[in-house]
């Protein structure tokens, strides 16, 4: 008879998965179990698996061959339908880790600790289970029980999945440290995909162990429904925070969307000339120019040297279509500026001897926008002129602010866009009916 396979989940879902042939499928991103009152071990049924697109797919573990040498093997067919978490079933990574459970001594005494991590194993025929758990005491207990290693508060063991009580029960308070770190290479998009298929509860955990900028990035990703219940549910000051982490476009449609108590509560404890840009966004109709805009472009003088400009336009923290566009005004430079100029488009600079002046190599054939401008001219316009972004200004001549195509896909896409994007099942593969176990 062949040892049975082991494996912690916090190893396996660093993991890469492949075909019987050696190609590689995708990575490990988390384990999915279910509970049931007549077993004592959680019963593991599958995985979720990162394919290529950052698609999240569901492979049973009746696909999984081995689990061994620092990588997964699969039958080799997996349904590229995308990963939905019934009602029964339970995420080890993101829902377990950092869960607060209690343990059972070898001498009969129940301590408090924190889940650390999930060992699984396959015995035999029974198929995989929840065999052991890596938990942290979490108080201080008699030096009796277990190895001199768990006598001390914030030492840490492993025990065998029968002697822990309250795993399957959502409790208050669980940390999500060890689930950031698992999904710490994804991008914002991606983040807040995963976010959105956590239960509220946890989205709330989430979101609390998130640092301001990187929920900022998130929020913008995800669904209104998910934005505001996320954002209702901070406190005012870490809200107003975040909301000043936001592009002004986005903290503004969020706005919009909330109690007008609650949106007034907010803007009073942002700073002044943040919340001066979103009450001035907040006057415009969403579908128009000054609704689609964002209140802080690229925006130079006329004297600024084309380094200048490159050295602005590469700052990692300016979205793609941002950076793409240099709007040359007269000061101040804060929008609503002096009087607008022109524009420099990247590709120019990047001709251009870096000490020549923006003011001479001005592309004055933009037409700018009013605020009142609709949705239709403003798609019309990029579309026409092959353009990433476009000046608003007022009847003065002043830049209020820039739309970029991204807002424009923002706001022509269906409402439900960013829930059905991955909903397509691949062609040349073989459905299997459900995503979930």
């Amino acid at each position: 008879m062949s040892t049975p396979t082991r494996a912690f989940v916090g190893r396996l879902s660093e993991l890469d998965v492949f075909d019987p042939l050696g190609d590689k499928v995708g990575r490990v991103r988390d384990v999915v179990v279910t509970f049931s009152v007549t077993r004592a071990r959680p019963r593991v049924i599958g995985l979720v698996v990162e394919v290529a697109g950052r698609r999240r797919v569901f492979v049973p573990m009746t696909r999984v061959t081995s689990v061994e040498g620092g990588q997964v093997i699969t039958t080799g067919l997996v349904n590229m339908r995308r990963f939905e978490q019934r009602g029964n079933e339970t995420l080890v990574v993101a829902e377990l880790f950092e869960r607060p459970v209690a343990v059972r001594t070898e001498d009969g005494e129940i301590v408090d600790a924190t889940v650390e991590d999930i060992g699984i194993e396959r015995l035999g025929t029974r198929g995989w289970s929840v065999t052991r758990a890596f938990v942290r005491v979490a108080t201080p207990r008699p030096a009796r029980g277990f190895t001199r290693l768990s006598r001390r508060r914030g030492e840490s063991f492993v025990v065998p999945i029968e002697d822990v009580s309250g795993l399957h029960v959502v409790s208050e308070g669980q940390g999500a440290t060890r689930l950031l770190e698992t999904y710490e290479d994804l991008k914002p998009a991606d983040l807040a995909e995963v976010i959105h298929d956590l239960t509220p509860r946890r989205r709330a955990e989430v979101a609390d162990a998130l640092s301001d900028e990187r929920l900022a990035d998130v929020i913008e990703e995800l669904p209104e429904d998910d934005q505001v219940e996320i954002l209702v549910g901070l406190a005012v000051g870490r809200a107003a925070d975040v909301l000043e982490a936001m592009e002004p476009d986005d903290a503004a449609d969020l706005l919009s969307e909330l109690p007008t108590e609650r949106r007034e509560e907010l803007l009073q404890t942002m700073e002044p000339d943040e919340a001066a840009d979103l009450r001035r966004l907040l006057t415009y109709d969403e579908n128009t120019a000054g609704g689609l805009m964002t209140t802080e472009p690229v925006v130079l003088g006329p004297e600024a040297s084309i380094a200048e400009a490159l050295a602005v336009v590469r700052r990692k923290e300016l979205s793609t279509a941002l950076a793409c566009t240099v709007f040359v005004c007269r000061p101040p430079l804060e929008t609503p500026t002096g009087k607008y100029l022109g524009v420099v488009h990247i590709q120019r600079l990047l001709r251009e001897p870096p000490h020549n002046p923006l003011g001479g190599i001005l592309d004055k054939d933009v037409e700018p926008l009013l605020p009142t401008a609709s949705l239709g001219q403003v798609t019309r316009m990029l579309a026409t002129y092959d353009l990433v972004g476009l000046p608003v200004v007022d009847e003065g001549g002043h830049l209020l602010g820039a739309v970029t195509v991204d807002d424009v896909l923002d706001h022509i896409l269906p409402d439900d866009w960013r829930e059905e994007r991955h909903d397509v099942v691949a062609p040349g593969v073989a459905p299997e009916g459900v995503a979930g176990g």
